[in-house]
C-alpha cells in the first residue's frame, strides 16, 4: 500500500474516533455561551439530546463515508460525513406549518447561495466541457443532494415543533437558532468540498539513472544558442558513451550546436537511441527534449515554451507539427495536443498515431480505434481500425466530412461526423503501380493527393474515385 492510501485510512479512522466521542461538558457550555441562556433541569434534557442526537447521526454518516475516503482517497467523502448531520437531521419531509423563525440566519442562508453558486460552476464546466468521470458525478451528485435537502431541513426548522411544558419554550427557540446555524454553516462546508477537494495523488518520484535508465544531464551551458529559422540540423556523430561535452554529442542546427537538446535517451531494457529533435516544417519553431530538466520543449526566435513536465527517458514521446504548423503533438503512450496559439493542452489516453489536426478537431488511431476528437477532449466520432491496415484520414477544416483512406489507396471512404454516417465509398482510378497518401482540403473545396512514388499531386473526387489535375 502506497502513502496516499495509508494517510486516508489513518484520516478516516479518526474521524470516525473524534464522532464516537461522547458529549462532553465543553460542548454544552459552548452552546449555553452562544445563546446566554441560562438552562434549568427541566430544559437540561432538551440540551443534551439534541447534541446526543446529533452525535449518532455523524457517527451513522461517518460509518458510510469514512471508507469511501479510504478506498478513493477523496477527502471530500469525510467533509460530508461529518457535516451531513445537520442537514440530515432536519431534511426529513413532514407536514409543518411555517413560523416565526424567532431570529434572523439570513447572513448564514445568503454565504450557503453563493457557496452554491459556486460549487455548480466550478463542478459544471468541466463535467460539461470534459466530459463525465466517477469523481466529477460523484462531486456533481453531492452539490445536487445538498441543494435538495437544505431547503427542506430550514422548512422544517421554521415548522411547528412538538408540544412541550411552556417553561422550555426558551430553550427550545434557541436550538431550533442554533440549528439552523449549524445547517447553512455543514452546507456551505460539504458543497465548498465538492467544488475544491479531489483525490490526492501520489508523489512523483525524482528522476533517477538507476530507477528510470535516463541519461544523466550535464552542467548548464552559460549561453543558451537561439536561431530566427531552422534551415538544416544534423544529429550527433559520437557514441552515446563518448564524453558528454564533446562537440560531436550536439545536435546541429544551421551548423552550430545546439546544446540545449539532448542527444540521446537511454530507456529500462533498450540500446541508446537518439532523442526526439523536430523542426517544423517551415523551420520557425523546434521541439525537443531539453538536456538539463528532461522536459518537452517547444522553442522558436520569440523565447522557450515547456510542453510536459519532467519526463525518465522510457516516458519520452514523439514530437509531430500539424495543422500549417500551429499544433505540436506528443505521442507515445497516448497523445497530447497542443495549440501552439493559445497553449491549450488536449490528452488522448491510449493514442498511438496522429492523423489529423485543424481547429474542427483532432484524428488519432489507438490499436483498435480511429478517433475524432474536438479540442475539449470530447470523442465525436469513432471507427474500427487495424494497427497495421496503413489507413489514414483526413478531416475537413470545417468539421464537416471526414476521410479514410484505406490500405494506401485501395478505397476511399467519406463520412458526415455529425452523424457518423458513411456518405460515399469508391475505388480510386490509380495508375499502374502507384499508391494513394491523402494531404488536405483547398480552400476551394478539393481533396487533395499524393501519388507514392511519382510524388505527383492530384485532386481525388470523392464521389466519383477521379483523380484530375489541381487548378493552379
Amino acid at each position: 500500500m502506497t502513502t496516499v492510501p495509508i494517510i486516508s485510512w489513518v484520516t478516516a479512522s479518526l474521524a470516525l474516533l473524534a464522532a464516537a466521542l461522547p458529549v462532553t461538558q465543553e460542548r454544552l457550555t459552548r452552546f449555553v455561551t452562544f445563546t446566554r441562556l441560562s438552562v434549568t433541569a427541566a430544559e437540561a434534557p432538551y440540551v443534551i439530546g439534541h447534541f446526543t442526537g446529533l452525535r449518532r447521526w455523524r457517527l451513522a454518516a461517518l460509518a458510510v463515508t469514512a471508507p469511501l475516503t479510504g478506498l478513493t482517497g477523496d477527502p471530500l467523502y469525510l467533509v460530508v460525513g461529518w457535516c451531513a448531520a445537520p442537514v440530515l437531521r432536519h431534511a426529513r419531509p413532514r407536514p409543518v406549518q411555517p413560523q416565526d423563525p424567532g431570529d434572523d440566519v439570513t447572513t448564514y442562508r445568503r454565504v450557503w447561495l453563493l457557496a452554491m453558486i459556486a460549487a455548480v460552476t466550478v463542478c459544471g464546466h468541466p463535467l460539461l466541457g470534459q466530459g463525465a468521470t466517477p469523481q466529477r458525478l460523484a462531486h456533481a451528485a453531492v452539490v445536487a443532494v445538498v441543494a435538495a435537502a437544505v431547503p427542506l431541513a430550514a422548512r422544517r426548522l421554521r415548522g411547528a415543533q412538538p408540544a412541550a411544558p411552556p417553561e422550555t419554550a426558551p430553550v427550545r427557540a434557541a436550538l431550533r437558532l442554533w440549528s439552523a446555524r449549524q445547517l447553512y454553516l455543514a452546507a456551505t462546508a460539504i458543497v465548498v468540498a465538492a467544488a475544491f477537494l479531489g483525490p490526492a495523488r501520489e508523489p512523483r518520484e525524482p528522476l533517477d539513472a538507476a530507477s528510470h535508465g535516463y541519461t544523466a544531464p550535464g552542467d548548464l551551458a552559460e549561453e543558451r544558442p537561439a536561431f530566427t529559422r531552422v534551415r538544416g540540423h544534423d544529429r550527433p556523430t559520437c557514441p552515446w558513451t563518448d564524453e558528454f561535452d564533446a562537440p560531436c554529442r550536439h545536435w546541429l542546427v544551421n551548423g552550430e550546436p545546439f546544446p540545449q537538446a539532448a542527444p540521446y535517451v537511454v530507456a529500462e531494457g533498450e540500446p541508446p537511441r537518439t532523442a526526439p529533435f523536430q523542426p517544423s516544417p517551415d523551420g520557425r519553431a523546434l521541439v525537443y527534449l531539453d538536456r538539463h530538466d528532461r522536459r518537452m520543449v517547444y522553442e522558436n526566435a520569440k523565447g522557450v515554451h515547456h510542453l510536459t513536465g519532467a519526463l525518465s527517458d522510457g516516458e519520452v514521446p514523439t514530437p509531430a507539427f500539424a495543422g500549417q504548423n500551429r499544433y505540436v503533438a506528443l505521442v507515445g503512450d497516448g497523445a497530447r495536443i497542443t495549440d501552439t496559439r493559445t497553449w491549450s493542452t488536449v490528452r488522448v489516453p491510449g493514442a498511438r498515431h496522429l492523423h489529423d489536426v485543424n481547429p474542427a478537431g483532432i484524428v488519432v488511431a489507438t490499436a483498435t480505434r480511429m478517433l475524432l476528437v474536438d479540442h475539449r477532449g470530447r470523442t465525436r466520432m469513432s471507427l474500427p481500425h487495424a494497427r497495421k491496415s496503413g489507413d489514414d484520414y483526413r478531416l475537413r477544416p470545417d468539421g464537416g466530412r471526414l476521410v479514410a483512406v484505406r490500405g494506401g489507396g485501395e478505397r476511399v471512404e467519406t463520412y458526415d461526423p455529425r452523424t457518423g454516417e458513411r456518405l460515399s465509398r469508391v475505388v480510386p482510378a490509380l495508375p499502374a503501380g502507384e499508391l494513394l497518401a491523402p494531404l488536405r482540403w483547398t480552400r476551394g473545396g478539393l481533396f487533395l493527393v499524393r501519388l507514392e512514388p511519382s510524388d505527383r499531386v492530384r485532386a481525388l473526387d470523392l464521389r466519383t474515385g477521379e483523380l484530375s489535375r489541381p487548378p493552379r
